[in-house]
Parts: C-alpha cells; structure tokens; sequence
C-alpha cells in the first residue's frame, strides 16, 4: 500500500478569526482554544492579530489584550503543537518578532501583498536565524496570473522560506485559479520548498479550494474552527481534517477531537455565526480583502450606506491591505453623492 501524503495543517482560529471577534480575545478565552487544539494532533496553532503583530492600532483595529499576553499564555499550554505567528512587514517589526520569540512563537508566516515579496527579505532572514518554521504568505493571490506568483515565490525561497502560500484573501478565486497558481509554483520551486494554500469562502468554496490546491501538490493547508475568519471566514479546519482523512491524505488530526473543539468551544464564543451574506459575497465577487468586511459594516453604518456599494468600488479600485483609512473615506464619497442624488 502506497504511504499517504502528509499534510501539515495550519489552524488560524486565533489570528484570522481575530478579525470577526474584532480583536476582543481574552486570555481566557485563548488558552482554552489552544489547549484543546493542541490534543488534537494539529500540528500548527496560529495566534496574533488579526492583521499580524503589531496590528493592534487605530487603522486595523485595537486588541482587548496585548497579543505577547495571547501568546505567552498559549505557550504555556501547548506541548504537541507548534505556536505560529503572522507578521506583515511595515506593520511588525524584527523586534517584535525577536519578542514574541522569547515568548514562545516557534513558526511565523510573513506576509505580503502578491506583488510585494521582496520586502519580507529581512524578515524572513531573521525568523531562519532564530530557527523559526519560516513560511512565506503571498496575499490577495487572485491579483495577478500565476506567472507573475511565482515570480515572488522564488523571491521569497531565496530570502530562506520553507513554504510559500497560494492566499487566496479575497475568497475569490474559483478551484482552477487556485489549481494553476499552486501547480505553477510546485513547477518552479525547490522539490524541498513546499507549498501552501489559504481560503477564504466567500464564494462558498473554501474547501474546494483547498482539496484543489492539495491536489496539485500543497502541502500546508489553512483552516479555522467552525470557519471562524474574516469574511464569510476560512475554510473549516474540523471540515478540512475529515475530508482530507476520506481523500486519503495524513492530517494527524483526530477528526472527532477537532469536531469537539470547534461545536463546544470555538462556536460559543462566535458573535455571528459565519455565514455568506450579502456584503461577504461581494468580497469574493470584488475581489475584494476578507478583513475588509467589518471596517465596511461600520462605516456603511456611520454615512448610512450600503455595504456592496462600498467593496465594490474597494473592488474596481483595486484597494488591499493596508489601506483600511480608505474605506472611511469612500463611505463618505457614498454619503454625498447619495444626499446629492436625493435633491
């Protein structure tokens, strides 16, 4: 019998569904999460704001409580999972990292927009230096051809990472885009460089996405319990281990501890359930940043807007990461020509 191909699956319960619980994770609520998770056999625990280290701020978003308190206190009960962390260069620091290091971070992904990897250079550096699990992350994937991603891909082996990700941030790519971009990037890099998918479910395939990009070689694989993510949130990692176990795959994941986890702990503290509503399927339609979606209900509130009109001119714009001010400013463009209309 042939040996089942290992994936390594990433749970970002407590860094991308930091964005859906507005960055308002207590201690509490962190280490029963990453107490369960880690009697699960998932191998990679992710904890940070949502918008990486050093988001906590006025443009992303406060934290109720400093993400090296998060992480610290996760350490302490973890001992079969790896605790990852997320930095985006221009919003964490090599200080930072360095910090959250000595707190007991053992993995980092360092993130960038798909056009942009030759800033994370440093950053990557010094995560392989400290002996860190170093992945790279290439953001709003959907952007641009697969050519043109593996193009940064190899800008960001050659910079130390062991994987780099297909991120689908948007949730807009459909199973063949995400097909030809991770087999495209399994072509060009290192047989020892591996691959790694991200999906968000805006256009409700999160999962197919990933079985997809699985499929064509990845072997990091992202989920969130109960899907809990920004957007219409991420694919399900209780759903990833069970369809991946019937695909033939080898998770390590025990697929009815990871169910526990998710209905008994993870789906209680939800403030909504995730669902594909309206204004989370225009982030896909848009194509337009999954963490988008809260900052766009309330400035949608504050001008008395609607929502799709926002993201889908965020869309047209081209808007990403980084550019969360600009949403303000668009909902009162919105405002004004409504009121004008309206005369």
């Amino acid at each position: 019998m042939a040996e089942k191909r290992k994936i390594r699956l990433v749970d970002s319960t407590m860094r991308d569904g930091s964005h859906p619980m507005a960055h308002q994770y207590t201690v509490e609520q962190v280490t029963q999460i990453a107490a369960a998770l880690d009697k699960t056999g998932v191998p990679i625990i992710e904890i940070s704001h949502g918008d990486g280290l050093g988001g906590s701020s006025f443009n992303y978003g406060f934290s109720k409580t400093p993400e090296e308190d998060l992480i610290a206190a996760a350490s302490k009960v973890m001992n079969n999972s790896k605790l990852a962390v997320l930095l985006l260069p221009g919003i964490g620091t090599q200080e930072i990292l360095e910090h959250v290091y000595d707190k007991g971070a053992r993995a980092v992904r360092i993130a960038t927009h798909c056009t942009e990897a030759d800033i994370a250079q440093q950053h990557i550096g010094l995560a392989r230096e400290l002996g860190m699990e170093t992945l790279g992350f290439l953001m709003m994937a959907h952007m641009v051809e697969p050519e043109k991603l593996v193009e940064q891909a190899k800008l960001m082996e050659s910079y130390g990472a062991e994987a780099v990700y297909v991120t689908d941030s948007a949730g807009a790519l459909r199973p063949d885009g995400m097909r030809r971009r991770v087999a495209a990037l399994r072509q060009a890099l290192d047989s020892k460089t591996k691959v790694g998918v991200h999906c968000h479910n805006n256009l409700g395939l999160g999962i197919g996405n990933s079985l997809a990009g699985v499929e064509e070689g990845a072997e990091y694989v992202d989920g969130c319990c109960c899907g809990l993510g920004a957007g219409a949130g991420n694919a399900q990692t209780e759903v990833l281990a069970a369809v991946l176990e019937l695909e033939g795959f080898d998770t390590g994941v025990d697929v009815y501890k990871i169910m526990d986890v998710a209905e008994d702990i993870v789906r209680p503290m939800m403030p909504r359930p995730q669902i594909i509503d309206r204004a989370s399927l225009v982030l896909g339609y848009a194509g337009v940043y999954s963490s988008f979606l809260l900052h766009t209900y309330r400035a949608a509130a504050k001008f008395n807007v609607e929502p799709r009109d926002i993201l889908m001119e965020l869309g047209k714009r081209k808007v990403v990461g980084g550019q969360e001010d600009s949403i303000i400013d668009l909902a009162y463009e919105l405002s004004v020509k409504q009121k004008a209309a309206a005369k």
